[in-house]
This record gives structure tokens, sequence and C-alpha cells, in this order.
């Protein structure tokens, strides 16, 4: 019964994934405009951000849409295909649930957010018009 539930949900992501990747970049929001000056301070400010993702995961896509919406050009690493990413995120987080976006502050400490809204909430914050 296990190897039928675990064939079933595998063949439910073989199917869907590929119209999952499809709706997104069919909704793709289009970014915040800036002056070049403030965007060069956002990419700076990017360079200390990571997103351990899925590339099919429904809540790695929400957060993925809400960093091309603002414009953020965020490392996104592959924790399901690349064994390095998945271990990094699982010694730094404790688990290897994705969305997670690891955030290296400016005197080194590093801290990771784990679910997609607090994530998205994190990066509205931080990097709307307003906040700049």
């Amino acid at each position: 019964m296990k190897t039928f539930i675990r064939a079933f949900f595998r063949t439910l992501r073989i199917v869907l994934g590929p119209v999952m990747l499809l709706k997104e970049r069919l909704t793709r929001p289009a970014g915040v405009q800036r002056t070049p000056t403030a965007q060069a301070a956002i990419d700076q400010q990017c360079q200390s951000l990571a997103l351990y993702q899925f590339s099919t995961c429904p809540f790695c896509i929400k957060v993925r849409q809400e960093m091309r919406r603002l414009s953020l050009p965020i490392e996104k690493r592959d924790a399901q295909h690349h064994a390095a990413n998945r271990n990094d995120l699982l010694q730094g987080s404790g688990a290897t649930q994705v969305p997670c976006l690891k955030i290296t502050e400016a005197n080194g400490q590093t801290r990771w957010l784990k679910d997609s809204g607090a994530i998205v909430a994190y990066l509205r914050e931080r990097f709307s018009a307003a906040a700049i």
C-alpha cells in the first residue's frame, strides 16, 4: 500500500509540475521600477539572501512571484535535485522544509526563515517601495 501511495504522488508531481511551472511563467508579475542607484542598493542587499526551494513547490512559486514583483535578484538554490544545497539547508535550518530563506546579517550571523507567508512578509517589509 505504501508503494502505491508513493507511486501515486510521484505520478501526480510529474503530471502537475509542468502545469504549475507554465502557470508561473504566464502569470509573472511586472517588477517594481526603481532608479538605477536604488536598484543597485537593492541588488547589494540581496547578496546576503538565498532562497532554498523546489522548482514545482506551490509555496516556493508564491515566494518567487513576490521576488519578481519586488525586482529582487535573490539567489535561488535547488534543494530538490542538488544534494549539497539540501545538506546545507538541513544543517542550517534543521529541516529540509522549503521554501526557506537564508538571511546572513552584516555581523555574520545567519537566520533561516521557513514559512512562505513569513518570507513574503519579510521581503515586503524590507524591500517595498515605502521601506526604501
